[in-house]
């Protein structure tokens, strides 16, 4: 039996990618129990991404008796025959090829992690095909699955930090043409869920921790390199990657007829200035500030998450420990920052 996720298994500091890539994709006691009664097969759309790999690894080492199939273009090298490395079958394919999706196997459980974000504003076209056009396809394609779809925290207005942000009741009110696009993407899930009657989820992501990236990134590399930290945006909900991607796969298991919301992320909105200072202990530097917290931001609450899941495994505490000494020995980076600062939408 492979290692669980707990609070008492995960390692003080993390040394090597390798290390980093089985911790992340380590599945959580929960989410073997769930797919132990899961009936069906699993097939993730988009697989490719940041996150992907890992998600599919967990899923494959929470059911090894179960078929976990990625779909993508696999337009890096390397990509496609490292998941089949872990016992993931792989079919490269152009989601937005309405033909092409209509020959994938009608596999029983589906995540849908494909989108469009950055560069939205060079291509806006690019960014609505990608988050309108394939989830329309996909969920007419599967509409005897189960659909769990990544969604975004961008699709709520801004919310008072103080009072811990939206729960899923609040409806959506987007700014750019990204969050807008998104609002999108559920629409049509929540279209195909209607008319078919799938059961499904909108995993609404906050912010997921890996060491290449991510808010904890930003900010560690901001400090270590005494560069200003934008502060208006004052807090951030943050979640270690591998128990985002546990509860989300553990959505199969609470989908809803219609598809329905849920808040993925941290139990708390964490304080930049905060973070920021204890990266400074850490790296014997001060964090240098620029503006002041505004009283708003996009912030929502995670209660749901939290009653069908529990609490996250890995505390803020321990990933900024990992990032810290991340940034500081100079670890793989994938160089792109999540812009969690950003207000006007903009990406």
């Amino acid at each position: 039996m492979s290692e669980r996720l707990t609070f008492d298994t995960v390692p003080d500091l993390i040394e090597t990618e390798e290390q980093l890539e089985e911790l992340v994709s380590r599945p959580t006691q929960g989410l073997v129990d769930d797919f132990a009664t899961l009936d069906g097969d699993i097939i993730v759309l988009g697989v490719a991404g940041k996150v992907g790999p890992s998600l599919a690894r967990m899923a494959k080492r929470a059911a090894p008796d179960k078929r976990v199939i990625g779909v993508a273009r696999f337009s890096e090298a390397g990509s496609k025959e490292e998941l089949e490395g872990f016992g993931i079958e792989t079919i490269r394919c152009d989601l937005l090829d309405a033909e092409a999706v209509a020959q994938l196997p009608k596999v029983k459980n589906v995540v849908y992690m494909a989108g469009k974000k950055f560069g939205t504003n060079d291509d806006p076209s690019f960014a609505w095909a990608m988050n309108t056009m394939v989830p329309a396809t996909v969920a007419s394609h599967f509409r005897d699955s189960r659909i769990v779809a990544f969604s975004t925290l961008c699709v709520y207005p801004f919310g008072v930090v103080a009072h811990n942000g939206w729960d899923e009741r609040v409806q959506p009110r987007p700014v750019g043409d990204y969050a807008n696009s998104c609002v999108g993407r559920e629409r049509a899930f929540e279209y195909g869920s209607h008319v078919h009657g799938t059961p499904g989820r909108l995993a609404r992501l906050n912010y997921a921790i890996d060491l290449r990236y991510g808010v904890l990134h930003d900010i560690a590399s901001w400090v270590h390199r005494g560069e200003p930290i934008p502060i208006r945006t004052g807090h951030a909900s943050v979640i270690w990657q591998g128990d985002s991607n546990a509860q989300i796969l553990r959505c199969l298991k609470h989908c809803t007829v219609p598809t329905s919301p849920i808040n993925i992320g941290g139990p708390e909105q964490a304080s930049v200035r905060a973070i920021a200072h204890a990266f400074g202990e850490k790296f014997g530097k001060a964090p240098i500030f620029e503006g002041e917290e505004e009283a708003t931001g996009w912030a929502n609450s995670t209660y749901q998450a939290q009653r069908l899941f529990g609490y996250p495994n890995v505390p803020l505490a321990r990933m900024i420990d990992w990032v810290a000494h991340w940034v500081e020995k100079g670890g793989a980076i994938y160089g792109k920052p999540t812009r969690y600062e950003v207000r006007d939408g903009l990406f």
